[in-house]
């Protein structure tokens, strides 16, 4: 289970940082690291038109707060706040946030990177890629 001062959220409305922000200020922070994932136009020399996001809630909830529970017992995390985006999700647009706060920079940086390495691997939320060409694909597998 994840401390209370972790935020966790899925949520089809664009993304704020300014909240994660918020989640994990605290006076005795000496770093906060910010990780914005967001559509990129190009993949692979195909144009991206948007990416759609799926995800099994609950269960994407909880694996996330398992992740963030790893985190906890590897750095010194102050607090932690993970938003990610469902639904469609345009060019340029976040797809996911990732704030961590902690008393060192190194713990701070170690900790986000950590984050989005083992939401990406571990989490299920689903990605189709739609291109401008009209196509799409499930990307990392098929939806179940």
């Amino acid at each position: 289970m994840t401390q209370p001062a972790d935020t966790i959220s899925l949520h089809p409305e664009p993304l704020d940082l300014a909240s994660a922000l918020d989640a994990v200020a605290d006076e005795r922070s000496g770093a906060t690291n910010v990780f914005v994932g967001t559509t990129r136009r190009y993949t692979g020399g195909r144009e991206t038109e948007s990416l759609t996001y799926e995800a099994y809630e609950p269960m994407a909830v909880a694996e996330i707060g398992r992740i963030v529970e790893e985190a906890r017992s590897r750095w010194d995390i102050l607090h932690c706040a993970v938003q990610h985006r469902l639904g469609i999700v345009g060019n340029g647009e976040a797809s996911i946030v990732i704030a961590v706060s902690t008393r060192h920079r190194s713990d701070a940086f170690e900790a986000c990177r950590f984050l989005i390495d083992m939401i990406k691997q571990r989490v299920p939320i689903w990605k189709r890629e739609s291109w401008s060409d009209g196509t799409s694909e499930w990307i990392g597998g098929e939806r179940p």
